[in-house]
């Protein structure tokens, strides 16, 4: 029996994606991963055959996309900010929208040598991309899991950023400490919303680190409550948040902090994606 091509393997493979109600265009993200292959590369490979083991591990990863489990996991990364980052059950993946929150922390924060923590850290994409792009910046992560910290001090340690780590919630594992900067991708989903989402995120993605009460907005609640105990007095608060949630979230800070100014960023789509909260300084 003929050994099938790489071409045929990925038609096949995106027909049965396809059939399984999944994107077809994860078995070519399948395919340039498994081999750590760029596209080009894939092109060029296209009329050869893949060796058996290779073939068994791409029908296997193949099986678990069909099923519904993220691509992500089935690889066991993700890439952000040009960077590959470890991802498990214990952590979310790491999407296009954080890069541009910590796109906008990049251009905001001039300070060469900026007191930074990230609350909610999960596979440490934002912790380690600002250390990796700020070497100067003392930079602490935190998270309340201890299997998302366990992930994301594996990604540090593979991407060479010395950062400071605490277990537990919110602030309350650096209580005493202040910084000039503070930023989170918090849980901000309202459960009201699982019909909409997608059934790979609800069945795979933790879900402490999707959904907040009060409408999704508990966490903003509880940040704005605490920012000026915990940032320098002029510093800067940077958050995720859904995309409808702007003027909420914004009212939330402007009620806590009135002297503060609050600024929320649309994503690339044009969607309410970002706050950012500028503390005004009492002198």
């Amino acid at each position: 029996m003929a050994k099938q091509t790489v071409l045929a393997i990925l038609q096949a493979a995106k027909q049965q994606l396809q059939m399984a109600g999944q994107d077809p265009e994860l078995a070519q993200y399948l395919m340039l991963e498994g081999n750590q292959w760029r596209f080009t590369e894939l092109v060029q490979h296209y009329r050869e055959a893949l060796s058996p083991t290779q073939t068994q591990a791409f029908q296997a990863q193949l099986a678990r996309v069909c099923a519904g489990e993220p691509a992500q996991y089935v690889l066991g990364y993700a890439p952000f900010y040009g960077r590959e980052f470890q991802v498990t059950p214990a952590t979310l993946i790491p999407r296009p929208e954080t890069e541009e929150l910590v796109e906008w922390v990049l251009q905001v924060v001039r300070q060469p040598a900026a007191k930074v923590i990230d609350v909610g850290t999960g596979s440490g994409a934002i912790a380690v991309t600002l250390k990796k792009e700020r070497p100067m910046w003392l930079v602490t992560a935190t998270d309340i899991s201890d299997a998302a910290i366990a992930v994301a001090q594996k990604n540090a340690q593979r991407l060479t950023a010395q950062l400071m780590w605490a277990t537990g919630d919110l602030l309350a594992p650096v209580t005493g400490q202040r910084f000039d900067v503070i930023v989170s991708n918090p849980p901000y989903i309202d459960r009201t919303e699982m019909p909409e989402m997608d059934t790979s995120v609800k069945r795979y993605e933790p879900e402490q680190a999707l959904y907040a009460a009060d409408h999704g907005l508990a966490f903003y609640q509880r940040f704005a409550q605490v920012l000026t105990t915990y940032l320098v007095p002029t510093g800067d608060f940077f958050a995720e948040i859904g995309y409808h949630q702007g003027a909420a979230v914004k009212q939330i800070f402007k009620q806590a902090l009135p002297d503060a100014q609050v600024t929320v960023k649309s994503d690339i789509n044009g969607h309410d994606r970002m706050i950012h909260v500028h503390l005004a300084s009492k002198g």
